[in-house]
């Protein structure tokens, strides 16, 4: 594969700014090496941050995004940086959850995708979100999430 499909992106292999908010965040993408082929990619984030937009204070959620790429694929180092952008950004569990994936799906167009959002508790009520663009694609092999309900301590 020829090193021409990086050219261009400005976070790769060097020190990047983290974005002060998602809005600001860039999201790299690269050509498909693969086209052709129907492919599974997963992204795990076990310690995403942002803020209540109510008292503040910092939320937690391990996020699971799955998809499947069409003709794009995003690179992953500005993926990382754009879900930090959240540290400081206040957004209920719902609105962050899909909010990210409706830009994935904005900017990649990718054959299918889906997030889940397994949010740590508050007030004791742990929050799970989902979302996904439609059917899984035939012949793809999508694993199960693998995130277990939550269960406390015991």
């Amino acid at each position: 594969m020829s090193k021409e499909v990086y050219q261009g992106l400005s976070q790769l292999g060097g020190s990047s700014q983290l974005p002060e908010n998602p809005d600001e965040a860039v999201l790299e993408k690269v050509k498909n090496p693969r086209p052709e082929s129907a492919y599974f990619v997963r992204f795990t984030c076990p310690e995403f941050t942002s803020l209540c937009p109510v008292t503040g204070q910092p939320d937690f959620a391990h996020l699971v995004i799955d998809y499947v790429p069409g003709e794009l694929l995003v690179e992953s180092k500005s993926l990382k940086l754009y879900l930090h952008s959240f540290r400081n950004h206040a957004g209920f569990h719902e609105d962050c959850t899909v909010g990210i994936a409706e830009r994935l799906v904005d900017e990649l167009k990718p054959v299918w995708l889906r997030i889940g959002g397994y949010w740590y508790p508050r007030g004791g009520i742990p929050i799970d979100v989902f979302f996904q663009t439609g059917e899984p694609p035939e012949g793809v092999w999508i694993p199960d999430q693998g995130v277990p309900p939550y269960r406390g301590r015991g």
